[in-house]
C-alpha cells in the first residue's frame, strides 16, 4: 500500500509537476530569495520611517532618500548580478548532484547539511572579510558597502546585501560552496538560503529587541551598531583588535578583546 504524502511533499509534487528543474533552481529560487529578503527587511525600514520601537534602536535613523536609494540599487544588483549567476551556475550544481525529485530528504539529512553549511560559510566569510579589508580590496570593492554604512547611512535590514558586484559574487560563493560540496536536494538548498537571508537581514536591522537571536544563542553576535561601528572605525584608521572564534566584525561569533589606535 502506498504511503500517503505529507503536506510538504504534496506541495512539492505540484511544483515539480508545473516547473522544470532548471526553472525551479534558477528563476523560482531567485524569486524566493527576493521575496524573503525584501519582506524580512521591510519591518526595520518601516520602523525607522514611522519612528516605531525607538527604544530598541541602536543607532541614528536614516532619511527616506537614503533608504530609497539603497532599495533601488539592490534591485538593480540582484537582477543584473544575482539572477545571471544563478542561471549560469545551474550546470555546475547539477554536476555536483543537485536534485529536485521526490522523495524529499529525511529531516536529519536536512538539519545536518544546513548546520554544515552554516559552519563552512562562517569560516569562508571570516577569511574573505579579512581579505576585503586589505588596502586594495577595501578601496576598490568593500568601500561600496562601508560608504553606505559609515558615510551616508546607518544599517537597516536591506543594507545587508548592498555591496560592490564583486563582493556580491564573493558572498554568493561563500553561501553556495557548502551545497555545491554536498549536492543537496533543492528543498534543502531553499531552506538554507531562507535561513541565511533571515540571519543577515536581522543582523543589519539596526534594532536589538528582547527576542533578538543574540539573547538566546550564546555564539550569535549581531552585526549591528557595535560591530558595524568597529568596521567603520577600522576603515577610518582606527583598527579594532579582536579575539576571534569563527568570524570577524560581520560574523556571528565574535568576542572583542581590546582596541587600539594605529
Amino acid at each position: 500500500m502506498a504511503v500517503p504524502m505529507s503536506a510538504i511533499e504534496s506541495a512539492w509534487q505540484l511544483l515539480i509537476a508545473n516547473f522544470t528543474e532548471f526553472q525551479l533552481a534558477t528563476v523560482i529560487t531567485f524569486l524566493l530569495h527576493e521575496t524573503v529578503f525584501f519582506l524580512s527587511g521591510l519591518p526595520s525600514l518601516l520602523f525607522e520611517r514611522f519612528g516605531l520601537f525607538a527604544k530598541y534602536k541602536i543607532q541614528r535613523s536614516n532619511t527616506s532618500a537614503y533608504q530609497n536609494r539603497c532599495v533601488l540599487r539592490l534591485i538593480l544588483y540582484h537582477v543584473s548580478v544575482n539572477l545571471p549567476v544563478m542561471i549560469l551556475s545551474y550546470p555546475a550544481f547539477k554536476f555536483m548532484g543537485l536534485r529536485s525529485s521526490l522523495p524529499l530528504p529525511h529531516w536529519t539529512v536536512v538539519v545536518s547539511q544546513v548546520l554544515f553549511y552554516f559552519v563552512l560559510e562562517d569560516f569562508i566569510f571570516y577569511w574573505g572579510h579579512r581579505a576585503l579589508h586589505t588596502k586594495w580590496l577595501y578601496k576598490h570593492v568593500h568601500s561600496v558597502h562601508h560608504d553606505l554604512l559609515c558615510r551616508y547611512a546607518t544599517p537597516f535590514g536591506l543594507t545587508s546585501e548592498y555591496a560592490h558586484p564583486a563582493e556580491i559574487l564573493f558572498l554568493g560563493f561563500a553561501t553556495v560552496v557548502g551545497p555545491a560540496l554536498t549536492g543537496p536536494h533543492l528543498f534543502t538548498l531553499w531552506l538554507w538560503m531562507v535561513l541565511r537571508v533571515l540571519e543577515t537581514v536581522e543582523a543589519h536591522s539596526g534594532y536589538h529587541f528582547p527576542w533578538s537571536p543574540s539573547n538566546f544563542l550564546p555564539l550569535y553576535a549581531r552585526t549591528s551598531m557595535t560591530t558595524i561601528t568597529e568596521c567603520c572605525t577600522q576603515s577610518q584608521g582606527t583598527m579594532p583588535r579582536h579575539l576571534f572564534t569563527w568570524t570577524g566584525c560581520s560574523g556571528r561569533t565574535m568576542v572583542i578583546a581590546r582596541q587600539r589606535d594605529h
